[in-house]
């Protein structure tokens, strides 16, 4: 069983309709998926239809292994399940906080559906918090969606910095552009500029701003759902394909 994060310090770049969209990429190339939403707003759930979980309130999300499976829910996709998301993930960092061994909860929690699944997909909150070095931890790899602004480069470079900071695989990173807009000469700029930096971390699959992207919201759905043949669905596929290709 493989972990992926799609993990970002930055809100608003792209990172949950990441995991939407990698987590069907890979069911439909034939792997058992299970994306986990670690997201207290849930919207990798509400993309797939699946209400919020009740079973997992509390600290029982890292202690009990029961709850964690029997929370589990199928989806509407051959080889994906999802793990939903409720407020009460907002209180993780607490839990954390309370535990032994605390950096390696989130990891030992996953173990509960080891062998069930070949991949598991995590929808992580945008923050650098205790739950987030369990993500650093727990995951064989770490995508981060990017967008081609000042403002993306800057937080880019503090994850970086924490990772060095705290004795962190920084190889484990899969940065890769999102939401580029090819008429901006400030997004070709500075993806050409980070490219020349940080060469080794970056994807060469880029996903564009898209109004099929943003209908997610509408359709509830993974693009290739419902616009399987537009550009958008295609690089959500090639981006898995790099990902699935660094195993």
């Amino acid at each position: 069983m493989k972990v992926v994060a799609c993990y970002s310090n930055k809100g608003g770049v792209g990172k949950t309709a990441t995991a939407v969209n990698l987590s069907y990429a890979a069911a439909a190339s034939g792997l058992r998926v299970l994306l986990c939403d670690l997201d207290p707003q849930g919207a990798s759930g509400f993309y797939f239809r699946v209400k919020p979980s009740k079973k997992l309130k509390d600290d029982t999300f890292f202690r009990d292994e029961d709850r964690f499976a029997g929370a589990i829910r199928g989806s509407d996709f051959d080889n994906l399940d999802i793990l939903p998301a409720n407020m009460s993930y907002r209180d993780f960092d607490i839990f954390l906080s309370r535990m032994k061994n605390s950096q390696s909860r989130l990891k030992k929690a996953l173990k509960a559906v080891d062998g069930d699944y070949d991949l598991i997909l995590l929808d992580c909150p945008p923050n650098i918090s205790a739950l987030s070095e369990n993500v650093f931890k727990a995951a064989d790899r770490i995508v981060v969606p990017v967008i081609p602004t000042t403002l993306s480069e800057r937080t880019f470079e503090q994850l970086l910095e924490f990772f060095v900071d705290h004795d962190l695989d920084r190889g484990k990173l899969l940065a890769f552009f999102s939401m580029v807009q090819g008429r901006k000469t400030l997004h070709h700029e500075t993806m050409e500029k980070m490219r020349g930096i940080y060469s080794e971390l970056f994807l060469a699959t880029v996903i564009p701003f898209s109004s099929e992207i943003e209908k997610m919201g509408l359709h509830r759905a993974p693009v290739a759902a419902y616009a399987g043949g537009r550009f958008a669905a295609r690089a959500y596929s090639m981006l898995w394909a790099e990902v699935g290709a660094r195993f």
